[in-house]
């Protein structure tokens, strides 16, 4: 794994996007909320058999935060490496409510959540920026 495995596991979600970005909203959105269902279970175990609760190798959480950051973003280059920056950005300075729960939830979907909510936080950002340049 990298020294950086949260910016490696985005970087591993950009072409996943890509394979996603296609579809109806409404697929894409499914897809990930399934993702991120799995996710809980895949990050529990893992991290279980790890010993160490949000191991820096569990990059699940990343890829599902950065397809939540680009769920409503248009579509381009710009707006990938915007996302990319956004989710990163979030995902590193953990604004509150996101800090407290990254601290205060355990298991699976402890180490979800707070990813989910960068991905939110960026999601909300890009749409916004995509909105003023409309």
């Amino acid at each position: 794994m990298p020294v950086a495995p949260g910016t490696f596991g985005t970087l591993v979600a950009i072409p996943i996007y890509l394979l996603l970005e296609p579809l109806a909203l409404w697929t894409y959105l499914a897809v990930t909320a399934l993702l991120f269902l799995v996710g809980i279970g895949l990050c529990e175990t893992t991290a279980r058999d790890f010993g160490v609760h949000d191991h820096g190798g569990i990059v699940w959480d990343e890829i599902v935060g950065y397809l939540v950051t680009m769920s409503l973003a248009p579509s381009g280059w710009q707006w990938i490496v915007a996302g990319f920056l956004l989710f990163r950005l979030f995902d590193i300075l953990k604004p509150w409510p996101i800090r407290s729960l990254d601290r205060g939830v355990t298991g699976g979907v402890g180490i979800m959540i707070d990813d989910f909510l960068a991905g939110i936080y960026s999601a909300v950002i890009l749409f916004g920026i995509s909105i003023l340049l409309r």
